[in-house]
């Protein structure tokens, strides 16, 4: 048994079971007993306590993970260094590992393997704009939760990304199948590393297989710094292009050539999604058409069909067969087209242009295109003939007369009407703008049309900007002040000022002063009197209030507010929170902050729990519809593996009505689960029906029994029993 279980770390942490054993450390299954929870505790191995390497590569492995906090990261709780122990507290995962479920799988669907890349990418944005690299991405370090959330977990390698100057020259760190080119060579590692594993796992879940799998880890390193993995699409041809264009752009061998950030890849699926037509052009010279022709390399397209194919040199067996070197230089005398890193050349056996050419056939191309030529020129010269012969008789062409409508806009009318004597201005109408008095601010022509002469132009001339009154609003109530500013096209300013001549809440003052004319839209400074000094505020109830009104208040009083905005259903500016309860007592140079709805919909989570019928089998999707339309999609959920499978639906606001449908993903047949209000907000949901076995019944998802059904007999009268004999009297024998 191991020593370890049983124990309690620091009085705490008690350590139940052993559930995992890696290079360096072991997992524990355990139990707070302060907080009541399960836990994981990973122990750092004694044969490594004692290295100073060890304990510092462990000690980097909690630092990292201490500054995440991320839902698609494995929390930590807490850490313990020793002389004695060394060991960190992290979340329990109740789930399988993503190389389990690929495994379990074999071939992901597209939505799928979106549907678990776009987290992973998430976790690691989260922890690249923290400086951390995590450098052994791969499905092992992936955990998947029954609802199809992931975390990303065992940062036990992580590098901090400004150590500058550090290489892995000593050891190149991380699974040899999902490894970077520059880590395998020992290079300086960045964010661009993990992408290239997150490259290689997409190709993985939507091939079934691994990009470079040998025997040999030396030689899968190796394939990873030379070799040019096959294109996705030639192993899965339903794969879409645009995924495929994705993955080959995160595998690129140069890492400037790849994604730079995890956005930038999250960008692309997301433009994928919304446009499954989408070309990223990462790989080049491929025509769309022919990307499900089997056989067809990226690039060959590119030469003409009657050229003779260059012949390949002779490569190096042990050169370099990267992107730069040698294969540059073969393709070369393709018009020296770009190389991209997962073009190929041809095969040395290809045999398409090795056969006999057929005859061709004569064209009538040549014979057709000097007639059209022959033509044009006699058309050409009939013209020039006749417009000669115009000029010298003296004969005026049509339209001579024309001549091109200018620009009037800008220019004042009456300059206008000298500058342009053969036009006919005629005022359309005279309306406030932007421009000064009279000057024309609308043509009914436009510039460049063809106009003759005294050909009628309307145009619309500017009275100049409008102009209002500021309003006397003083002793005014600053709420009907405001009002009545607002009315006239004015933006108000509050300005509140101790004043004993005024009551508070009374209007003393303007600028601009009563009266004086501005332009729509000016602000007008409102003084606002406080009336004497006030020493201390009982707070008042501002919630359901518009923050504008709270503010005046809160001015009024010398009280500081500060905003923060929360998407929520109410009306943009209403105060959903405040931070001084009502009817507290505060100084009058107390700062208060107010919560305010943003008017918009709040985005939220809700999880719901489906038990699939004991009979069930097949695999299966759980879709979210709101009024018709599709907003959610659930990832794969295999009856085979679980016929407990928790979904969680994204979605906006409260109080939403959510229909869940069910599809058989063998027959794509679908019915509804049943009908729910949802509340995203604080995500939770009631139940206004549900039907889960009828809708897997409906959709063939139940297991058939295999014994035959027995036909029912018709029930036999039963024989009729004879009757009995009477008994016969004994015979007296003598």
């Amino acid at each position: 048994m191991d020593k370890n279980i049983g124990k309690k770390l620091d009085g705490r942490y008690e350590i139940t079971e052993l559930i995992g054993e890696g290079g360096m450390a072991d997992v524990y299954k355990g139990v707070d007993v302060v907080d009541n929870k399960t836990i994981a505790i990973k122990i750092l191995k004694k044969e490594f306590a004692e290295s100073e390497e060890f304990l510092r590569r462990f000690r980097n492995e909690s630092k990292a993970i201490a500054v995440l906090s991320h839902p698609n990261i494995v929390k930590i709780y807490d850490v313990g260094f020793s002389d004695k122990i060394q060991y960190i507290v992290m979340e329990y995962i109740d789930g399988i590992t993503l190389k389990e479920y690929i495994e379990n799988e074999r071939v992901l669907s597209w939505k799928d393997a979106v549907h678990f890349v776009t987290q992973i990418l998430r976790a690691l944005q989260h922890a690249h704009e923290r400086g951390i690299v995590h450098r052994d991405i791969k499905p092992q370090n992936i955990m998947v939760f029954t609802d199809g959330t992931i975390k990303v977990m065992d940062f036990g390698i992580a590098k901090f990304a400004r150590e500058e100057g550090k290489t892995a020259t000593d050891q190149a760190i991380g699974t040899v199948h999902y490894i970077s080119p520059e880590q395998a060579r020992g290079d300086v590692t960045d964010a661009k590393s993990d992408l290239y594993s997150v490259g290689v796992m997409l190709y993985e879940m939507l091939t079934g297989q691994k990009p470079f799998d040998t025997d040999n880890p030396v030689s899968i390193a190796v394939m990873h710094m030379h070799n040019i993995a096959e294109l996705p699409r030639r192993i899965n041809p339903d794969i879409p292009i645009p995924l495929e264009e994705i993955i080959v752009h995160a595998m690129e061998k140069n890492p400037e050539d790849r994604y730079h950030t995890a956005i930038e890849m999250i960008k692309d699926i997301d433009r994928f999604k919304a446009d499954p037509d989408v070309h990223f052009g990462y790989i080049t010279g491929r025509p769309p058409e022919q990307d499900n022709k089997p056989g067809f390399f990226a690039g060959a397209n590119d030469i003409p069909k009657e050229q003779p194919v260059p012949e390949r040199p002779q490569r190096d067996p042990y050169q370099n067969t990267g992107y730069t070197d040698r294969r540059r230089d073969d393709m070369q005398d393709m018009n020296a087209r770009p190389v991209n890193a997962y073009e190929e050349t041809y095969d040395e056996d290809y045999t398409d242009f090795d056969e006999e050419p057929e005859p061709r056939k004569k064209s009538l191309f040549v014979p057709v295109l000097s007639a059209v030529t022959v033509v044009v020129i006699m058309v050409a010269v009939f013209f020039i003939a006749t417009l000669v012969k115009g000029v010298f008789s003296g004969e005026k062409q049509k339209n001579t007369s024309e001549f091109a409508m200018p620009n009037l806009v800008g220019m004042d009318y009456n300059q206008a009407h000298a500058a342009y004597p053969k036009l006919d201005i005629q005022v359309e109408s005279t309306e406030y703008s932007d421009l000064e008095k009279d000057k024309i601010f609308e043509q009914s022509i436009p510039e460049g049309d063809g106009v003759k002469k005294g050909e009628v132009v309307k145009v619309k001339v500017s009275l100049g900007a409008k102009t209002v009154k500021v309003p006397n609003v003083i002793n005014y109530h600053y709420i009907t002040a405001g009002e009545a500013l607002r009315a006239q096209g004015l933006e108000v300013e509050y300005q509140y000022q101790t004043n004993d001549e005024f009551k508070e809440e009374i209007v003393f003052d303007t600028e601009p002063t009563a009266l004086e004319e501005v332009t729509p839209g000016s602000t007008v400074l409102v003084y606002v009197s406080k009336g004497s000094e006030i020493a201390e505020i009982k707070m008042q109830d501002f919630v359901g209030q518009n923050i504008t009104d709270a503010k005046v208040q809160c001015g009024i009083w010398g009280i500081t507010v500060r905003v923060e905005k929360k998407d929520s259903d109410k009306e943009e500016g209403t105060i959903l929170k405040q931070s001084i309860e009502e009817g507290k007592k505060v100084p009058a140079d107390s700062t208060i902050t107010f919560t305010v709805s943003t008017g918009e919909a709040p985005e939220g989570d809700v999880k719901m729990e489906f038990h699939f019928p004991s009979n069930s089998i097949g695999r299966f999707t759980i879709s979210a519809y709101q009024n018709g339309v599709s907003i959610f999609e659930s990832f794969t959920l295999s009856a085979d593996y679980s016929k407990d499978n928790v979904v969680t639906v994204r979605g906006k606001g409260a109080n939403k009505e959510i229909k869940m449908v069910l599809t058989n993903l063998s027959n794509n047949l679908t019915c509804e689960i049943g009908t729910y209000n949802m509340n995203f907000e604080e995500g939770t949901f009631t139940t206004v029906s549900e039907d889960i076995d009828k809708a897997f019944d409906v959709v063939d998802g139940l297991k058939k029994s295999d014994e035959p059904k027995q036909e029912q007999q018709p029930e036999q009268p039963e024989p009729e029993q004879p009757a009995e004999e009477p008994a016969q009297p004994e015979e007296d024998v003598e």
